[in-house]
Order: structure tokens, then C-alpha cells, then sequence
């Protein structure tokens, strides 16, 4: 009888929260996501290692068959090497809730009355640091390769700004994966399968109109290929064109599908 009365308590201090408490609760708890992350600096590997090898073996295996040379196909391949990178970095995110739920750490969280988001949007909220990081090492290493962006400093900053947005709001699609799957190998697993055929099935590394026609119908229509299109606008011309505006659109949708999903589900543990 105690313990049911204590968890009414908890669930009434929790429907109190406030959005200003909320927002203290998720930086809380994104600070924790980033003291974890110091004190275990392997999670930054795939974001240091990924950007800079997938750059370079891209530009040399694809650059003379697709464009004639490398410093050619280079304004077309950086930024879908930019939204491949992102978008595959926060395939982690759900890894790593299911690791923490299996460990018991979530556990923890249950007597807390905090807002039930915040264990979930807290480190989504650091991963932002993986992001940048992935992303400024993949035009980075472009520029080393000869790659000169027509849309400048303002135009590589948009780029990737949209390239973070887009994979924090993606992140949610994973978190939701962390939250059902029963382990962390197949949240993983689950992951690529949803990932890898929206990067490579898209206008990334090939022009749409080199491929058959079932295929670039398909392409057409991938929101990667959006985020694709629009980081070449920003990057390769300043240009704010339509695929910005329908990237942005994109976005809303999966964050305002998949975020609640991800906390009704997470509150199926608590």
C-alpha cells in the first residue's frame, strides 16, 4: 500500500513539471550524456574516423567514373558524405539508451519527479557535439581534397546546420528503436537496416538520372535526398531553394511522430 501511494506522489510531482523545469532537467541530464562521454573518449571514434575515410575512399573510387576526376565530383559527393555522416552518427543514440536501460541506469530515474523527456531528449541534446563534430570533419577533409565551396563560409555553416538538425530529429526515430527492441545489438541492427538504405538509395553519389527508372522514382522521394539536394544548394551556392524548406518539413513530421512514441514507450518501463 506504501509503495503505492509513494508512486502516486511521484506521478503527481511529475505532472507538475513546468516547461522551465523541463528544459533544466534535459540540460541536466545532457551534461550527463557529456561527462560520459569524456570519460569514455571511444564514443567520438566513429565521428573522427567515418568522415575522414569515407571522404577520401569516396572521391577516388567514384570521382573518375562519375564525374571524369576527383576535384570534379567533389561539390557533388562532400555534401552527401555530410548527410550519410550525420545521419549514420546518430544511429548511436539508440544503442546507447538500450545500453543504459539494460544496465539499470533508467531504473534509477523512476523515483525522480522529472519530466519523463528529459532522460531521453538529454542526450540527443550532447550527441549535437558528435554531429558537429562529424560534419565539420567531412568538409574539412574536402577542402583538403580540393574541394572549394561556392557558397562560402555563410553557405557551409547553413549546410551544416541543416545536416545537425536533420539527424537530431532522426535520432528520435532511433531513441523510439531503443526503447522497443530487447537489446542493444538489435536496436543496431534494426538501425542499419532503416539507415543504410535511405543513404545509398539516394542522390548522394550518383545523379538521379544515371539510374533505372524504378529506382530514381524511389530516390526522388527519399528525404535523404533533400537533405542531400539542399546541402549541395548551401554549400555549392548560398542558395536557400524548396529541398531547405522540405528537409525542414521533414523534420517536424519525425520529430512530432516519433518523440511522443519514444516517451509513451519509455514510460512502459518506468
Amino acid at each position: 500500500m506504501s509503495t503505492m501511494i509513494a508512486a502516486d506522489r511521484v506521478a503527481a510531482a511529475r505532472r507538475r513539471v513546468s516547461l522551465g523545469e523541463t528544459f533544466s532537467q534535459t540540460m541536466t541530464m545532457a551534461w550527463r550524456a557529456l561527462m560520459k562521454m569524456r570519460r569514455n573518449p571511444e564514443q567520438f571514434f566513429d565521428v573522427a574516423l567515418q568522415p575522414i575515410l569515407f571522404t577520401a575512399m569516396f572521391a577516388f573510387i567514384f570521382g573518375g567514373a562519375v564525374s571524369g576526376d576527383v576535384e570534379s565530383y567533389l561539390p557533388m559527393m562532400v555534401p552527401g558524405i555530410l548527410a550519410q555522416t550525420v545521419l549514420t552518427t546518430c544511429m548511436a543514440t539508440g544503442t546507447q539508451l538500450r545500453e543504459d536501460m539494460e544496465k539499470g541506469v533508467f531504473d534509477r530515474f523512476k523515483s525522480l519527479p522529472i519530466a519523463r523527456i528529459a532522460p531521453l531528449a538529454g542526450p540527443m541534446v550532447a550527441d549535437l557535439l558528435r554531429y558537429t563534430i562529424a560534419a565539420t570533419l567531412t568538409f574539412g577533409m574536402g577542402l583538403v581534397l580540393g574541394y572549394r565551396p561556392g557558397g562560402g563560409a555563410v553557405g557551409l555553416f547553413a549546410a551544416i546546420l541543416l545536416a545537425i538538425i536533420t539527424g537530431w530529429s532522426l535520432a528520435w526515430v532511433f531513441t523510439w528503436v531503443g526503447t522497443i527492441a530487447r537489446s542493444a545489438q538489435a536496436v543496431q541492427g534494426i538501425s542499419m537496416m532503416i539507415l543504410f538504405p535511405l543513404t545509398f538509395l539516394s542522390n548522394a553519389f550518383v545523379p538521379v538520372d544515371t539510374l533505372p527508372g524504378w529506382l530514381a522514382a524511389f530516390v526522388r522521394v527519399n528525404p535523404v535526398s533533400h537533405l542531400v539536394t539542399a546541402a549541395r544548394d548551401l554549400a555549392n551556392s548560398a542558395v536557400v531553394s524548396g529541398e531547405v524548406a522540405w528537409t525542414l518539413l521533414a523534420c517536424v513530421i519525425v520529430i512530432a511522430i516519433f518523440a511522443p512514441l519514444s516517451v509513451r514507450s519509455y514510460k512502459r518501463h518506468m
